[in-house]
């Protein structure tokens, strides 16, 4: 059990008898009456987002979780694949629940799988990731009404935002948080 103030983003707390990831976290302490913490929380069983308020000194069930290393294999319609790099036992889950991170998985990388009750319910991804870029039109010099900056296609399918620089077949590092450009990778 933990304090709701204590919580932090990145955490695995258990909401209605059912393992949550807390995505957002958010502290509030009014001039008048107890603090609460807002919480959106993203189910990973079902890949469902909620939001709860509660406040700062209830306490909520932390929930348990393993760390696996796998590698990202294929994915299909219903599942998304990875191998466990020591047991080479394959690992599935479903597509609702990493939706959000299907532009991060690059088949034959390792990432690592968060399971629970030895079930796999998400994969880690890292903070910033090497990509390459599969289309790229060229900037137009003297174009700063879009901030000197184009949209490019990754080789996942992200569209980002990069500098005019940037070219086909480069390889860039974006920050998988904010789906931003950080820099050309060397």
């Amino acid at each position: 059990m933990i304090k709701a103030g204590n919580l932090s983003k990145g955490m695995f707390i258990l909401a209605k008898d059912e393992p949550h990831y807390v995505a957002e976290r958010e502290f509030v302490n009014p001039g008048k009456g107890s603090a609460f913490v807002r919480l959106k929380l993203k189910n990973l069983k079902t890949g469902a987002v909620i939001k709860q308020t509660i406040k700062s000194q209830e306490m909520v069930e932390d929930v348990e979780v393993s760390m696996r290393d796998a590698q990202y294999l294929y994915s299909d319609s219903d599942n998304y694949h990875f191998m466990d790099t020591e047991t080479y036992e394959q690992n599935t889950i479903p597509v609702p629940n990493i939706e959000e991170k299907k532009y991060f998985l690059k088949e034959g990388d390792s990432y690592q799988l968060v399971l629970w009750e030895n079930n796999p319910i998400d994969v880690v991804i890292p903070y910033k990731m090497e990509f390459a870029v599969i289309e790229a039109h060229e900037g137009l010099r003297g174009d700063t009404v879009s901030g000197a900056t184009k949209v490019v296609t990754l080789e996942t399918g992200l569209k980002v935002k990069v500098p005019l620089f940037i070219k086909q077949d480069d390889k860039i590092i974006i920050n998988t948080e904010t789906q931003e450009y950080v820099e050309r990778a060397k």
